[in-house]
């Protein structure tokens, strides 16, 4: 019989679990606090629960763990990058930030990604499968402890499209911000997502207090069909109306991000169209020097995305450059997964 993930599970499923073995349901708390609080993966070490009941946890559940396969750390702004192996041979990666306030972690939600964004090295290796809630929960929990460190902020940007692994993303972000575990506030995440209409208007419906981020890069529906394939489905103007469904039903602002790609978003007439359909949303306007990939010939000119930002603002559109952060490391999502693939692949399926 395959073991339980009880990294996965929340509280009242493993005090469900501990009263059909007989237990008592407080003891589910001490488990879950050694997990969630102590950071303890090994039931051996968890000293306030009896023998007997460790014995029974050790048959029935697994603590499903994250391997640190490399490990990238800037010598310019302290950014560490994280590629982290999984139980079954894939790859994720984990990008740790460190800002004024406190540490931030942009974490990946799915082995590869079905979006196939045209400037997005994750999409070029393809779609694997949905992370579990303990492998996106380990990739925070595995670089805490690796650094030594607690997060304040955690962004849900990294390798796979969040909305994509709806039900799995959610039961994260229950776990992460439980008051009896982690406890960490919903209102420092940020969830990005390409534009996944039904979900926006489901994520909505629940107000967790968490900021949307929505990648648009462009406000010109053929241009956004030809760089992100999503928007053929999910047309801007259906875009823009669950967007302001989502500002108006949970009061949050909405970050709309924006890749600068030179040739392709980032004329005046673009600064125009983007401008106008922003216009009256409370959001704000995330620039992004387009990420160099391998594969693709798209870049942004030194200077263009704050060129575009002073565009914006005489159009009367809050927007603002994003830091890069890790630059010497590549510390955007999807470089290292592929390489890692690719060095297995060359050398038979071994796993060196």
């Amino acid at each position: 019989m395959d073991k339980i993930d009880i990294l996965s599970l929340e509280l009242d499923e493993i005090e469900n679990i501990l009263i059909g073995l007989g237990e008592k349901k407080f003891k589910a708390k001490q488990i879950f606090r050694w997990l969630h609080v102590r950071r303890v993966f090994d039931f051996d070490k968890m000293t306030d629960i009896s023998v007997q009941l460790r014995t029974a946890l050790k048959e029935k559940f697994c603590i499903n763990r994250l391997f640190v396969q490399k490990k990238l750390e800037s010598h310019t702004d302290n950014t560490v990058k994280y590629l982290y192996r999984l139980n079954d041979g894939n790859f994720v990666e984990t990008v740790l930030m460190e800002y004024s306030y406190g540490y931030s972690i942009c974490v990946s939600t799915q082995v590869g990604c079905k979006m196939g964004c045209n400037f997005c090295a994750s999409a070029v290796a393809g779609f694997v499968r949905n992370l579990q809630p303990s492998e996106i929960l380990m990739q925070i929990y595995g670089t805490e402890n690796d650094m030594n460190i607690r997060v304040s902020g955690i962004v849900l940007m990294g390798i796979g499209e969040p909305l994509d692994n709806y039900d799995n993303v959610l039961k994260f972000l229950r776990l992460v911000s439980d008051k009896d575990g982690n406890n960490l506030s919903l209102r420092h995440v940020s969830l990005s997502t390409c534009g996944i209409v039904p979900k926006i208007y489901e994520l909505a419906q629940l107000r967790l207090g968490l900021t949307l981020s929505v990648s648009l890069h462009s406000a010109d529906d053929m241009r956004r069909s030809e760089i992100m394939p999503v928007n053929r489905k999910y047309h801007i103007p259906e875009l823009i109306e669950a967007c302001r469904y989502y500002i108006q039903r949970t009061g949050r602002r909405i970050t709309f991000e924006y890749a600068v790609i030179d040739g392709v978003n980032s004329s005046e007439k673009d600064a125009d169209r983007l401008a106008a359909l922003l216009r009256g949303i409370n959001c704000h306007v995330n620039l992004i020097p387009v990420n160099r990939i391998r594969e693709r010939s798209y870049r942004t000119t030194r200077g263009a995305a704050a060129a575009f930002a002073k565009q914006l603002g005489k159009r009367g559109i809050n927007a603002t450059v994003r830091r890069t952060l890790g630059s010497d490391i590549e510390a955007a999502c999807g470089q290292l997964r592929r390489d890692a693939d690719k060095e297995i692949s060359e050398n038979g399926g071994a796993d060196k």
